[in-house]
Parts: structure tokens; sequence; C-alpha cells
């Protein structure tokens, strides 16, 4: 299968897929941190109609389109002069970064690609109302699901791909123990430079997961695929 992994520098899905045999590749921004030569530097909406069989587009720009980053785009109603913006941009910036966000987001939803995933957080009304119509719901995951120890709740919307299913379930901590602190230290990093790039983790369990149920759908048994069906 050939696989494009849109938005990734790091290469942990990349890395989950090409260990299963498929021809992966990932494409972002920034150059690969892992140096690999299977990595193609540039905008992803550039090769979308390559001849990719799945598409999974790990971290595009969500800032603008999230629940959380709403206040700084509008007051009451839609578009109104938000009652704070971040120190040194406008309104105009925000507006802007709104609608490169839509773009690149509804670009890869229709690519010409069989089977796509798109991580998101869950949307706000605005860009709710500039979605595809065939948009669904997010799927929302957990890393505690494929055995990573840590809370980051991960929206995957998914076309012509079956929901994700819990590979190592493990169990919560209790609420406000030094281990549940550490669960949640993605949300509780200190604003600086390198934020971003921890609160875009893409944990090694949910990588594997993606590789081996999405990578190996076309092999699923009749029963798998009623399981996959009933998770949905």
């Amino acid at each position: 299968m050939r696989v494009l992994i849109g938005c990734e520098f790091s290469g942990v899905v990349r890395r989950a897929f090409t260990e299963r045999g498929h021809d992966a590749w990932s494409c972002d921004l920034l150059p690969a941190a892992d140096g690999s030569n299977r990595h193609i530097q540039g905008d992803v909406r550039d090769i979308l109609n390559d001849g990719w069989d799945l598409l999974a587009v790990m971290h595009p720009p969500c800032t603008r389109l999230c629940r959380s980053g709403r206040r700084w785009m509008s007051g009451p109603g839609k578009w109104t002069q938000p009652k704070s913006l971040p120190r040194g941009r406008t309104l105009a910036d925000m507006r802007a970064e709104f609608e490169e966000g839509v773009a690149l987001f509804t670009a890869c939803w229709n690519a010409p690609v069989e089977r796509v995933a798109i991580e998101n957080p869950e949307m706000n009304d605005l860009a709710k109302d500039r979605m595809p119509a065939d948009l669904p719901r997010p799927q929302m995951v957990q890393p505690f699901w494929f055995g990573d120890p840590a809370y980051k709740a991960t929206g995957m919307y998914l076309r012509g791909l079956p929901p994700l299913l819990p590979t190592d379930m493990l169990q919560e901590p209790e609420r406000g123990s030094d281990e549940w602190k550490q669960w949640c230290a993605i949300h509780r990093a200190p604003p600086g430079p390198n934020r971003w790039a921890i609160r875009s983790t893409t944990f090694a369990g949910h990588a594997a997961a993606m590789a081996q149920q999405w990578g190996d759908l076309d092999g699923l048994t009749q029963d798998q695929r009623e399981l996959h069906g009933a998770a949905a």
C-alpha cells in the first residue's frame, strides 16, 4: 500500500507503516527529524494527486479551527471583534490563519485518495460552517488506549476507514495523583517555543494501531470487519 503521512516531520507514523512493509512517505514543511530519505519537504497539497492508497494527515494547523481558539476570532455572533487578541496580532491575522487552516483541511479531505484520516480537535462553529457536507464527527482516541500512559484527546476524521480499536487499554490513574499528573504532562506543558511540538506528539502505540488496523484492512477476516463495524 502507498501511504502518505501529511504534516509529519517526526517520522513516528511513517516508520510504523514502513515496518509493516508499506511504501510509506511523510511530508511536512520542516525536514525529517530522523533524516529519512522517505520524507518530502514541502506542502502536502502539492502531492495529493500522486496515486496514494491511504492519506493520514497528522498535525495540520488547527489553532484557529479548534474550540479552544474560538475566543481569539470572534465575540458574539460570527466574526465580530473579539474582546481580546494575542499580543501583537490583529483580527485580520486570525482570519488569514483560519482561512489557511480551512483550505488545508478541506484539500486533504477532498483528495483523490480512497482512505483518509485527518487528526484535528473537535472544531469550533466557525470552522464547522466551512467544512464539507460529508465530514463526520471525529473519533476521539487517547494514548492510553494503545499502551502509552498519557492523556491527549485526539480527534480522527475518517473517510473510507473504520474507527480504531483499542490495542492495549491501560487502567487510568486516580485523579489528582502523581501518576495522573504525569499522564497530563502534555496539557501541563509550560508556554515556550517548543510547546507546539510537545502538544503535537503522536505516540508510538497510536501510530502502531493505525499501521496495523488500517494498513492491513484489505486482509481482515469477515469477523474482524464486523467487529470494526460494531465499533463504529
